[in-house]
């Protein structure tokens, strides 16, 4: 279905200078616009397996506070990106 718009005391500079702030405006939104990515769960075999440990281990971190779980029912989950962002940089002393 089309629709016609009657344009009254318009100038084509005007218009022409409304659909250039338009075009800029989108750009700005396009340059900044990041879609959202799905969060992603991890069982506790999947991290264990991520990180190379055993699953005591990360039953321990879990107790200490460095890996936070989610659960459902009596399943347990880890998201992804709180797994990479608990792996910290080690600060080692260089011998020069």
């Amino acid at each position: 279905m089309k629709t016609a718009m009657l344009l009254e005391n318009v100038s084509s500079e005007d218009l022409n200078d409304k659909f250039k702030y338009l075009q800029n405006r989108l750009d700005e939104i396009s340059k900044n616009f990041e879609p959202k990515a799905p969060i992603e769960y991890l069982t506790r075999e999947e991290v264990a397996s991520l990180l190379k440990c055993d699953l005591s281990t990360l039953y321990h971190w879990t107790k200490k506070g460095k890996l936070k779980s989610y659960g459902i029912g009596n399943r347990v989950y880890y998201k992804r990106t709180e797994i990479e962002l608990a792996i910290k940089p080690l600060n080692r002393l260089k011998n020069d």
